[in-house]
């Protein structure tokens, strides 16, 4: 980065006395390192890579196999290759070359280089929030199960979304404050859109600049598919200068109290892509927006909680413990939800493979007799149904215990979490080692193959970030709550 003039000069990039001092927060959690449960989420984290990487492998060899099946084996390679397998792997080597500090750039959550930091803001959120309102800027949805469908339908069918959620970029080692856009002729596939990241407190932009947000502004043009992860995805304009422009024209113009300033040469001009894969071109201005003067209140601020990825502190501003308790379990993220599911999912197929093999109680018969000579005095009938009894027990045991463990999941415990991993990282040992015994016909290999994927994808959902935080995070509030409520009795 190389630090440029602003024009004008203010006077006010150096942040005062009372901008340095953090403020106390009612609740705080922070990120230990090498802990036993960091070690166990780290390697949870790199077997969901190496399996769901297998995984795509085992599809696709096997779909040579399948004759004209082989259409939808490949089919399955890609949805498996662009969903599961690339961004854990992106996850996993970002982590080595990526620079893990501010270099003008977000990054995706797979890792990966994003769109540039193009504008920097001075003001409260609230000033923000009415600024951009005030311009025609809508505020977009966060990303949930209901905002995702919706989303998917909209751009499928080209029906009007203007409050469709964008996509997580990450600055500070955490995802977007929040963003606005502004839809296109109805069209989803087309919009303005601006991701806002609040900075951390005495943070200084290189150069000495003082900013209290940075924001990063692209244009969608259309959707199309990512050239490093081989998802859908929307597509931005090549010149990031013109939206970023557009973002502060419209902003100024809508306020006559906010005031532009431009730091020349803030970064150096370059053509590069973002995480999509998609041509970006700058010139290196950075724009700094003055809200500081605009008339809003507490009003204009949505509901919120700050869930930071990779942050060394997650917190929740100016709120007990409860209310943060109640905030964080109505955002759960994507992730967890889809995991949870998942295991209650696979308890079906187990229930079915037990039923089947009940149902052949013949076959069955011969594996138990075949399996030790001291059940002779028993006799084949009593030792069959001993068998079926305790096959049928531990399997109702095992089922309860995933239920309650799944609940507890989707409520934000971090072992249930754990336990699940482990449980799967285990399943998904054997089902692929037991994949290569015996032969089996076409619908026994499509059956066992939907089964490795879904425990893979428990696997890689509740080892993901926002999984992992998500369940630590709950933990430690609702071990705080518990306290609260002991001192009150």
């Amino acid at each position: 980065m190389t630090s440029g003039t602003t024009t004008p000069d203010s006077g006010q990039d150096r942040p005062s006395d009372s901008d340095k001092r953090r403020h106390r927060q009612p609740f705080a959690f922070r990120r230990h390192r090498f802990t036993l449960t960091g070690v166990l989420d780290y390697l949870f984290f790199l077997f969901g890579g190496a399996s769901s990487t297998w995984l795509a492998m085992l599809i696709l060899f096997k779909g040579f196999a399948l004759g004209w099946w082989q259409v939808l084996t490949l089919l399955a390679f890609w949805v498996v290759v662009s969903y599961l397998a690339l961004p854990r792997l992106h996850r996993i080597l970002s982590q080595i070359y990526v620079p893990n500090y501010f270099i003008g750039r977000a990054r995706t959550s797979d890792g990966l280089l994003g769109d540039p930091v193009n504008l920097a803001w001075r003001g409260d959120e609230a000033q923000i929030h009415h600024a951009m309102k005030s311009a025609g800027w809508i505020l977009a949805d966060g990303i949930t199960p209901a905002s995702t469908w919706e989303i998917i339908r909209s751009t499928l069918t080209r029906r009007s979304y203007p409050r469709a959620p964008v996509s997580p970029l990450l600055l500070f080692g955490r995802r977007q404050d929040f963003a606005y856009q502004q839809e296109v002729d109805g069209d989803p596939g087309q919009r303005h859109h601006v991701r806002f990241w609040k900075c951390p407190s005495g943070w200084m932009l290189p150069g000495g600049h003082q900013a209290d947000w940075l924001a990063a502004g692209t244009y969608d043009k259309s959707v199309g598919i990512s050239l490093f992860t081989l998802q859908f995805t929307h597509k931005i304009e090549e010149n990031t200068d013109v939206e970023r422009d557009y973002i502060v024209d419209t902003v100024a113009q809508a306020d006559d109290s906010v005031v532009v300033q431009r730091v020349r040469d803030f970064s150096t001009g370059y053509h590069s892509r973002n995480g999509g894969g998609d041509a970006i071109i700058t010139d290196g201005d950075l724009p700094i927006i003055e809200v500081g003067e605009v008339a809003a209140d507490d009003s204009d601020t949505p509901e919120r909680l700050e869930l930071a990825l990779d942050a060394t502190q997650i917190y929740a501003d100016a709120r007990s413990v409860r209310e943060v308790t109640k905030t964080l379990w109505s955002r759960r993220p994507l992730q967890t939800v889809v995991g949870a599911a998942l295991v209650v999912v696979l308890l079906v197929f187990q229930a079915w493979d037990v039923l089947g093999t009940l149902l052949d109680w013949n076959g069955f018969r011969t594996e138990v007799v075949d399996f030790s000579a001291d059940i002779e005095p028993l006799g084949d009938e009593v030792a069959t149904r001993i068998a079926a009894g305790v096959l049928i027990g531990l399997s109702l045991l095992t089922g309860c215990l995933q239920v309650l463990a799944s609940i507890s999941v989707f409520r934000g415990s971090n072992r249930a979490r754990l336990w699940i991993l482990t449980l799967s990282t285990v399943s998904v040992v054997v089902s692929m080692t037991n994949y290569f015994t015996g032969d089996r016909d076409l619908a026994t290999n499509m059956y066992a193959l939907t089964t490795i994927a879904m425990q893979v994808a428990v696997l890689l959902s509740l080892s993901s970030d926002s999984s992992r935080l998500f369940t630590r995070f709950s933990t430690a509030a609702l071990r705080a709550e518990r306290q609260d409520r002991a001192l009150e009795d």
